[in-house]
């Protein structure tokens, strides 16, 4: 997805929401919501299972995804290192205690003919450390193909986007 979809000129499937795309929206937005519950609750094996088994999970600079460049913060291209990621967070790293909370918005949706969804929308995380200051931590959007499971609408790829010109801390926990 070079072009945001928000930035694709208006063709005649712009018709008048209909139910089926009321729902589709409702559905993608749930998920959306989960995944920033998980995030916000310190639930990290759950939120590993929103992903494909053969997912694309990264952060990456908006310099460096404008430039066409590969270079993130991060690149997990299965589920298991995601899990492997929450392993490690629970077990192995050192890092400030620290709770999250994510706003997002403008989703923008746009089903593709082979049934999956790609998705658009823009993210802030607000960061609150153990002495309770709370600071803008990041902002950005994310760019998502999201495909219809047994399990219900997953990520098969999402793209995190950061439009923070440098990372204030250590980057702990996904985004």
């Amino acid at each position: 997805m070079t072009t945001t979809l928000a930035e694709r000129p208006a063709t005649t499937s712009d018709a008048p929401a209909t139910i089926d795309s009321l729902l589709l929206w409702f559905e993608i937005h749930q998920l959306h919501e989960r995944y920033c519950a998980a995030l916000d609750n310190d639930r990290l094996e759950e939120w590993a299972t929103l992903f494909t088994e053969d997912c694309l999970y990264e952060i990456v600079p908006k310099e460096n995804a404008d430039l066409g460049l590969p270079i993130g913060l991060i690149h997990c291209n299965n589920q298991r290192m995601l899990r492997d990621r929450v392993v490690s967070l629970r077990h192995a790293s050192i890092y400030e205690d620290h709770s999250c909370r994510h706003m997002t918005g403008g989703l923008v949706l746009a089903p593709q003919a082979d049934g999956s969804v790609h998705a658009e929308s823009n993210y802030v995380v607000v960061q609150t450390r153990t002495n309770g200051e709370s600071f803008v931590y990041q902002a950005g959007r994310y760019l998502d193909r999201i495909v219809r499971t047994p399990q219900g609408w997953r990520y098969a790829e999402r793209r995190v986007i950061y439009d923070t010109s440098r990372v204030i801390t250590l980057l702990a926990t996904p985004i």
